[in-house]
């Protein structure tokens, strides 16, 4: 049961997060109402929840799954429960709350009315794991202030969230810049607190899921690019689209076009540049994490690629798991 007064909801998406979603439950408490979305498991993560007393929302398996679809449902069922609430705090099902993030986040949002979302420090459970897990705990430590998005785990203002319209359903990755997008074009600031928000067990443990998991970004890049930069505005991602698309294909186009033009030596110019790069990468952050932003770069190139088959093809791209 919950308690009516209450002022905020959680949303909680997950897939097959076994015990991860039970330390998730207990993190989140009684404090609030819970809302669980599942996306197709198969291991009894929707009778684990309803033993905690969340209501459960399980998604249609006959549309695409996608993290942002699962976040929306779970919004409009809480509002379908409770019209009234505040402040909703969407959480990963592989995560865990931080004793005392609610209460920090609430407080900001109601002492700052010009804020519609809020979030803290996520930080992986275990960074010393694996060489991917330190990669995406540095990846969550984002500056302190006003910012131009949160990720996934943030507590967002009822009012803002709705104003915005929610999470868009079809985006693959990126979905949360892309909200935040809209809620700043809607005149509404975001914040990230100096504050820890939430433990994430990323389990990322070989090469091939950080692969897929720079793809999805890739894709993410694209889509999110495409989608924002119809809206009239600026676009976001264009610098990372960019990016991936210069030193993959950029490069070596140009040394082939140089090469043509000039002597067929010039080719060798592409791996001076490749090289180049990874030096300066190298020194910036070492040598192992250098080449992997490198040749991520192949990757999110690969992502943003298959997204424009997938609009050639009007088809739609569900969730790409990377674990």
């Amino acid at each position: 049961m919950f308690n009516s007064l209450t002022k905020k909801g959680i949303v909680i998406i997950g897939r097959n997060e076994g015990e991860r979603l039970r330390a998730c439950l207990r993190s989140v408490g009684s404090d609030g109402l819970i809302v669980y979305v599942d996306s197709g498991s198969t291991d009894g993560s929707v009778t684990l929840a309803l033993s905690y007393g969340a209501q459960v929302v399980v998604l249609d398996n006959s549309r695409p799954f996608t993290a942002a679809r699962a976040r929306n449902e779970g919004l409009w069922r809480l509002l379908l429960i409770q019209a009234d609430l505040e402040f909703v705090q969407f959480v990963d099902g592989d995560c865990e709350l931080e004793c005392g993030w609610l209460a920090e986040g609430e407080a900001f949002l109601a002492a700052n009315e010009a804020y519609g979302a809020v979030c803290g420090r996520r930080r992986e459970r275990f960074p010393e794991a694996s060489f991917y897990n330190r990669m995406c705990d540095d990846e969550w430590d984002t500056p302190i202030g006003d910012a131009l998005a949160c990720g996934g785990d943030a507590l967002y203002r009822m009012a803002a969230i709705v104003e915005a319209g929610g999470f868009d359903p079809s985006v693959i990755a990126g979905e949360e810049p892309e909200l935040c997008y809209r809620l700043r074009s809607k005149g509404w600031k975001i914040r990230r607190l100096d504050a820890p928000m939430t433990i994430h067990d990323a389990n990322m443990m070989h090469p091939r899921q950080w692969w897929v998991r720079s793809v999805r970004s890739g894709y993410g890049y694209a889509q999110v690019w495409r989608k924002t930069l119809a809206s009239g505005g600026p676009g976001i991602y264009g610098r990372q689209l960019a990016s991936a698309l210069f030193w993959t294909i950029g490069v070596p186009a140009l040394a082939i076009v140089l090469a043509i033009a000039f002597d067929p030596w010039v080719l060798l110019t592409s791996l001076g540049a490749w090289a180049i790069q990874f030096m300066r990468l190298s020194a910036s952050f070492g040598f192992k994490k250098g080449a992997h932003l490198l040749a991520g770069k192949a990757a999110e190139s690969l992502g943003a690629f298959r997204y424009g088959l997938t609009v050639m093809r009007g088809s739609d791209q569900g969730a790409i798991f990377y674990k």
